[in-house]
C-alpha cells in the first residue's frame, strides 16, 4: 500500500515538535503501523476503531505498558493535536500502568568482575564511564572531548532533550585523557571505527581520528552482553544495570537522594526514590538505627 498523504503531512507535523529524533521517528512508525493494521488511510479512522486497536495491541499482542505509552501518544498528536478530534474520550480511556518491578542492581564486585572481563579498549573505557557518571549509553556514546570540564562532565542533550552537569573524579579524568591520545579525534571522546574493508586495513587510531560520528549504542550493548556472560554476573543485567548501580552505591556512600537526582537528571525526586529499596547498606543503617532508639526506651 502506498504511503497515505496523512502519515507524510504527520511527518512534516511531528518535525515542528521540539521532540528528539528517536521519538518523531517512533510517532511516525506508529501511525504507520495502525495504517497496516486496517489497510487505510489512519485519518479516516474512526474513534472507535482506534480503541479496538489499542484492545487489540493489549489482548492479542500483549504489547507492555512502555509500547503501549508510546502508541497512545502517537495517536493522541495525530488525531486530537493534528486532526484536531478533540471530542474523542478513548484516549483518556486508555490507562497504562507500569509495573513497579525493581531494576537489577550490582553490588561493588560484581561490577568490577564484569568490567574487568571486557577486553576492547573503547568498550572498557565507555562502561567505565557510564558507571562512573551514571550515564545513559546514548549519552555516553556522544560525550566530546569539550565536555569534560575539570571535575564536571557536562551531559548534553539527555532525555528530554536536557542538559546537565555531574561530578568526575580526576582518576577517570585521567584515564579518559588516556584513552583519547590513542586517537586524537578534535571533537569526539568515542569516536566510531573502521566500517569499510578499505578502513580496516589502517590503523584504529588513523580510522577513529578522522571518524564523522561517535560509535553506535548497539556496539556498547552487544559488548555488554558478551562480557556479562563471560563475567557470569546477574543474566538480566544490561548497560543500563551501571546506571541504576551507581545510584545504588552513591547512596550507600551517603550521598543524599536530592544529589543524585540531579546527576541522573531525574525530573522528579520521586522517580529516584527507588534507589532506597536496593541498598542494602542503608537497611543495615536503619536497622541499627531502630535498635538503638528501642533500646534507649524504658522497660
Amino acid at each position: 500500500m502506498k504511503t497515505p498523504i496523512s502519515i507524510e503531512q504527520f511527518k512534516a507535523f511531528v518535525e515542528l515538535k521540539d521532540y528528539r529524533p528517536k521519538t518523531k521517528k517512533e510517532y511516525v512508525r506508529c501511525l504507520g503501523k495502525v495504517s497496516q493494521h486496517y489497510g487505510c488511510d489512519p485519518a479516516d479512522l474512526t474513534e472507535d476503531q482506534v480503541r479496538r486497536y489499542f484492545l487489540f495491541l493489549r489482548q492479542d499482542k500483549k504489547l507492555s505498558g512502555s509500547g503501549m505509552t508510546i502508541v497512545k501518544a502517537s495517536l493522541h498528536c495525530f488525531f486530537v493535536q493534528q486532526l484536531g478530534k478533540t471530542d474523542w474520550k478513548v484516549f483518556s480511556e486508555l490507562v497504562i500502568r507500569r509495573p513497579e518491578t525493581l531494576p537489577v542492581v550490582l553490588s561493588r564486585e560484581e561490577v568490577a568482575k564484569v568490567l574487568g572481563a571486557l577486553k576492547e579498549e573503547r568498550f572498557r573505557i565507555s562502561l567505565r564511564l557510564i558507571y562512573h557518571c551514571g550515564l545513559r549509553v546514548s549519552e555516553a556514546v556522544g560525550i566530546q572531548v569539550s565536555d569534560l570540564k575539570d571535575q564536571r562532565l557536562h551531559v548534553r542533550n539527555g532525555k528530554g532533550g536536557k542538559d546537565r552537569y555531574v561530578p568526575i573524579s580526576p582518576g577517570m579524568v585521567q584515564e579518559l585523557r588516556v584513552w583519547w591520545k590513542l586517537h586524537r579525534h578534535p571533537k569526539l571522546l568515542f569516536p566510531a571505527p573502521a566500517r569499510t574493508w578499505r578502513e580496516r586495513s589502517l590503523p584504529l587510531s588513523q580510522v577513529m581520528g578522522s571518524a564523522t560520528t561517535h560509535m553506535s549504542v548497539s556496539a556498547v550493548q552487544n559488548a555488554f552482553r558478551l562480557a556479562r556472560a563471560q563475567s557470569g554476573i546477574h543474566p538480566e543485567a544490561t548497560v543500563h544495570t551501571m546506571r541504576h548501580s551507581y545510584a545504588t552505591h552513591l547512596l550507600e556512600e551517603g550521598v543524599s537522594l536530592r544529589l543524585i537526582s540531579q546527576y541522573l537528571g531525574h525530573t522528579s525526586l520521586d522517580t529516584t526514590v527507588i534507589y532506597t529499596h536496593l541498598t542494602a547498606t542503608s537497611e543495615e543503617k536503619a536497622l541499627q538505627a531502630l535498635e538503638k532508639l528501642h533500646s534507649a526506651l524504658p522497660h
